[in-house]
């Protein structure tokens, strides 16, 4: 029988850091609770969502370009800006898929939009990554963002790690799938793939 961890109350919403060099902006953790009060996320300066559950799905559009009808769905531009990875809270996911979340999150930071109509949410506020409880998948990615953004305070994963569960108030006896070691030793996977990748870029300049 698989051993489940005990679930405490925390925050809605935690900072994990705050401006996050080059970008100037705090980064935030929440689950599904917090992520989809609009609110909330405003009172906390936050701009962008990136949203790594793949069991969630968040509508943020409050104003539809085209109403919902039959079997067309409603869409528009949300009230906050949002970035979808869908990873599996346990085995599953493709061996890319954690590499792929380091550099969508990297691109939630770096992104700066045209000054047209079609694109109205240009504000760059905060950043806050989500996944259903707030305790794994998020965990995991903004952990192995920080390693990679700011090496200088978290040389190593694992530092990182237990930065971030500290700041998420994650208790020590949650932290064996908090996140689920499977996500971590992807994390350690991607990490190996960001170093060969940067190491490129670098010399290829």
């Amino acid at each position: 029988m698989d051993t489940i961890s005990p679930h405490y109350d925390r925050p809605r919403i935690s900072r994990i850091l705050e401006a996050i060099e080059p970008y100037g902006v705090d980064i935030f953790i929440s689950g599904s609770d917090g992520a989809s009060d609009v609110g909330l996320l405003r009172s906390h300066g936050v701009s962008t969502v990136v949203n790594c559950a793949v069991n969630l799905d968040l509508n943020y559009v409050m104003e539809p370009q085209v109403e919902a009808s039959g079997t067309q769905i409603g869409h528009g531009s949300g009230a906050i800006r949002y970035y979808k990875l869908g990873l599996i809270d346990g085995p599953g996911n493709p061996e890319t898929m954690m590499l792929a979340g380091y550099y969508l999150l990297q691109g939630a930071f770096k992104q700066i939009l045209p000054d047209r109509s079609s694109y109205p949410r240009r504000e760059r506020g905060n950043v806050l990554v989500n996944c259903r409880g707030g305790r794994s998948r998020s965990v995991v990615l903004v952990s192995l963002f920080l390693h990679h953004t700011v090496p200088n305070l978290f040389p190593t994963l694992d530092s990182a790690l237990d930065h971030v569960r500290t700041k998420r108030e994650l208790r020590q006896d949650e932290w064996f799938e908090a996140p689920k070691p499977m996500l971590i030793e992807a994390a350690r996977r991607a990490s190996k793939w960001i170093n060969y990748i940067e190491a490129d870029l670098r010399q290829a300049s």
